[in-house]
């Protein structure tokens, strides 16, 4: 019988846990746990020139230090090209992908002879040029087409969200220039094809969540549940990471690590061992965080 709830941790290998990516993993891992579910760890290095040799071992490692263990072996992105090529195809054959020539600058030409400006921080709205076919360009990437209309959803912690794809993000890319998936196509592709039920993860990834919708709609996947999680913040404000002075985790002292990313998670301190510290946030997280209906 068919485990009811499959979660998921996905970091990408691009260096060690930090604190930021510790929070995701536990919340992750306590929603699975909470409800009586499997936990697995997807390493997502599809965007190979980001990734360094060894993180993805060590962040293995580190989950291990604090008792995070999946129900399963890791899963590598790198290793399922395959799946993200029968997807596109899938969509292409529908007339939901196709190529584009476009460059960032031709982007951004188009939009400033439209008179649209990008917001600082703002996605690079694709104004469709390539739709109607390449013109004479060489094909470069290729791009979702996305249908008119806002996607609504509720998320477990942000309540009711919604978003216009179509003219916040415009066709997004399925496939980069170089050559290497993009991050939305691997994940849809990947939670559909491990049963993924939640998807619980940080609040920087939330604006994805309707683009990844629009994508299983188009291959007829189910869509998960969504938890986006409160984020650790570097110095400037700004979301922790290695760019803005992310430290690597001392994963030595488990239990003290733990200790912080669960008080960002709104968890109370438990002074161990490891597995009542564990097993106590276990059952705050039910009250905390259930899905509607639990």
């Amino acid at each position: 019988m068919a485990c009811a709830y499959v979660g998921r941790f996905a970091p990408s290998p691009t260096g060690p846990l930090h604190a930021g990516s510790l929070v995701a993993a536990l919340a992750s891992w306590l929603d699975a746990r909470a409800h009586g579910g499997r936990w697995l760890v997807r390493i997502e290095d599809v965007d190979r020139p980001r990734c360094v040799p060894g993180a993805d071992r060590l962040i293995l490692r580190q989950l291990a230090d604090c008792g995070l263990l999946p129900d399963a072996q890791p899963l590598w992105q790198s290793a399922r090209s395959a799946l993200y090529q029968a997807a596109l195809d899938e969509l292409a054959s529908a007339g939901r992908a196709y190529p584009c020539g476009c460059s960032r600058k031709d982007i951004e030409q188009a939009l400033a002879a439209q008179g649209r400006q990008r917001e600082r921080h703002g996605e690079l709205v694709y104004p469709g040029t390539c739709r109607a076919g390449l013109h004479g360009r060489a094909p470069r990437a290729w791009r979702f087409r996305v249908e008119p209309g806002v996607v609504r959803w509720t998320d477990r912690r942000l309540g009711a969200q919604q978003q216009d794809v179509e003219a916040e993000v415009g066709d997004f890319v399925l496939r980069r220039a170089d050559g290497l998936w993009a991050y939305q196509l691997a994940v849809v592709v990947d939670d559909a094809q491990q049963g993924i039920t939640q998807v619980v993860r940080g609040e920087d990834l939330a604006d994805n969540t309707a683009r990844q919708i629009r994508l299983q709609q188009a291959l007829r996947l189910p869509t998960p549940g969504y938890l986006h999680t409160p984020l650790v913040l570097g110095a400037d404000g700004e979301k922790l990471s290695k760019q803005n002075g992310a430290q690597p985790l001392d994963t030595s002292e488990p239990l003290a690590v733990l200790n912080r990313a669960a008080a960002v998670l709104g968890l109370a301190a438990h002074g161990g061992p490891l597995a009542d510290a564990l097993a106590a946030w276990q059952r705050q997280w039910r009250d905390f965080y259930n899905r509607a209906g639990d």
